[in-house]
């Protein structure tokens, strides 16, 4: 992966920017949780029925992931309106989703500060601004696989990346800010023990996404 599309990941600046990168962050973050030893694959040996992943023993369950899409597919500029998006991408963008929300939470709690509600809320405020409404924010991010009940959490990662840039000394918009906020996550997704259910594919480092597991067998 060429070292430009890897400094995306911790910039955090504007919806209005992020959006066009959402992909490039989402994917690269995964590409180093899931090249990390036990986890390339996403081997889902073990996972009970109705699990699309599990991180710390706390699954991310099958209705949640099927919840998340079908939200988006009544989402104007969602699923239904995008053309990229294949029969099983939206799942896999989900997974996705969720798992770098819960990796990050993880992450920001063990070194603190968390996020607070009130700092969510204005981060949700100042990009309503800019965009010039709630309704194009949540279009914005419905076109990268936030559905509107989700834009919280995302905005609060995106804080939380801001933050763990900051507990390592360096500002998350910087090429160091960027690789010391990656070696976090990595660590954090080794601690959590994260695995995936291969119907939602494997890392393809080409794509820098989650790719369709060749003749998987789904665990749910």
């Amino acid at each position: 992966m060429h070292r430009r599309r890897t400094t995306t990941t911790t910039r955090t600046t504007t919806i209005t920017r992020a959006t066009s990168r959402a992909t490039r962050t989402a994917a690269v973050v995964v590409v180093v949780l899931f090249a990390m030893p036990g986890l390339a694959g996403c081997g889902g040996g073990g996972l009970t029925p109705g699990t699309a992943a599990v991180l710390d023993g706390r699954r991310i369950p099958v209705d949640a992931v099927e919840a998340r899409v079908a939200a988006l597919r009544q989402a104007p500029g969602g699923v239904s309106a995008d053309a990229r998006w294949e029969t099983e991408a939206p799942a896999r963008r989900a997974v996705t989703e969720l798992v770098l929300d819960a990796v990050v939470a993880r992450a920001v709690a063990d070194r603190g500060p968390a996020v607070a509600e009130a700092e969510v809320a204005a981060a949700r405020a100042e990009e309503e601004r800019r965009l010039g409404g709630a309704g194009r924010l949540a279009r914005a991010l419905a076109a990268q696989g936030v559905p509107a009940g989700a834009i919280d959490d995302r905005l609060g990662r995106e804080l939380g990346i801001r933050r763990l840039a900051a507990t390592a000394g360096a500002d998350a918009d910087t090429p160091a800010g960027d690789a010391a906020v990656r070696r976090i996550l990595a660590a954090t997704a080794t601690a959590l023990h994260l695995r995936v259910n291969p119907r939602y594919g494997t890392w393809d480092p080409d794509r820098a996404a989650l790719a369709p597991a060749a003749r998987s067998r789904p665990t749910g």
